[in-house]
């Protein structure tokens, strides 16, 4: 059950451990320079940044646009197929719940007649029990190709490309390798943020970013799941990151702040979309216990409930 937990973790987080990682680079990076420099000038920032200026070349979109539809692509193509991968692992996992517990009650029943037979102390036979009980688990995981590790996939592949493309877009911003694309990026903005290279004063792409990561975290904790002290402990510790991102994002350049609001508002696009029986079926994720033919009702009911909208 941990691992499951572990892994529906995984899954939560989305891309705030990434937000987590960039905001520890950002705020250890001097002006010396030093790793963090070494980082933001290293091949996959570059072809980063090359992407980027093709994309915004190519589809001859305004700067602000193409930072958009550049998160939009890389989580759609990307992303979003690795979060249907994950999610067909965890529903074989949640499945292989009754099973495993089955075979551990009969397992503990093999073990306490061996105790009695051979002698055992309490110790022993919770050394052997604890041991066939991870050899059976290990097992049903081959048999059904759904170790949790591989769950954790779309976190390893997330993490650096988001990293990556944060990085790319502060190096346009702050001109480090062009300064013709910095001054793109001064008058490539809109609304309220017409300059990319200036952190938001109105605070009101930092505010966004946060409430949208909230709201992911929260839709998570929604789901009809037994819930681990792990998985209680993960949901926190996404809720304060989600927070202290909103200062973070109120002093980095707006175009990180818009890329980082356009990643989390299609990373919950995508969650809620994973969360449609038809899409689930298209994606052939096997129908688990915890599954609902009504997911977005639920998840209203779920949210007005915890926060008493509802008299």
């Amino acid at each position: 059950m941990w691992r499951l937990a572990r892994a529906g973790a995984a899954r939560a987080a989305g891309g705030r451990l990434t937000v987590a990682a960039v905001t520890a680079a950002t705020a250890t990076a001097g002006p010396s320079g030093g790793w963090y420099e070494r980082l933001a000038q290293s091949v996959p920032v570059r072809w980063a940044e090359e992407g980027l200026v093709a994309l915004q070349e190519a589809a001859g979109l305004p700067w602000w646009a193409a930072i958009v539809c550049g998160a939009g692509l890389l989580r759609t193509a990307v992303t979003l197929p690795l979060a249907a991968h994950q999610s067909r692992l965890l529903a074989k996992l949640e499945n292989l719940q009754p099973e495993i517990k089955k075979l551990a009650e009969h397992l503990r029943y093999e073990v306490s007649v061996r105790r009695k037979q051979l002698g055992w102390s309490e110790k022993v036979a919770r050394f052997h029990f604890k041991k066939n009980l991870r050899r059976i688990i290990t097992e049903l995981y081959i048999r059904d190709n759904c170790h949790p590790f591989k769950a954790t996939l779309l976190v390893w592949v997330q993490i650096p490309m988001w990293i990556c493309v944060s990085l790319a877009l502060r190096n346009c911003s702050v001109g480090a390798t062009d300064s013709g694309v910095q001054e793109q990026f001064s008058a490539g903005g809109a609304l309220w943020f017409t300059d990319l290279t200036a952190p938001d004063s109105t605070w009101i792409l930092p505010v966004s970013l946060g409430l949208m990561n909230l709201l992911i975290v929260e839709i998570f904790a929604s789901q009809k799941m037994e819930v681990s002290r792990f998985q209680k402990l993960a949901t926190n510790f996404f809720r304060v990151v989600s927070v202290v991102m909103i200062p973070v994002a109120a002093t980095v350049p707006s175009s990180m702040a818009l890329y980082w609001l356009s990643s989390s508002f299609m990373g919950l696009s995508h969650n809620l979309l994973l969360r449609s029986p038809t899409f689930r079926r298209l994606c052939c994720i096997p129908r688990t216990k915890s599954d609902s033919d009504t997911p977005y009702r639920d998840i209203v009911s779920a949210l007005t409930t915890k926060y008493g909208f509802k008299k």
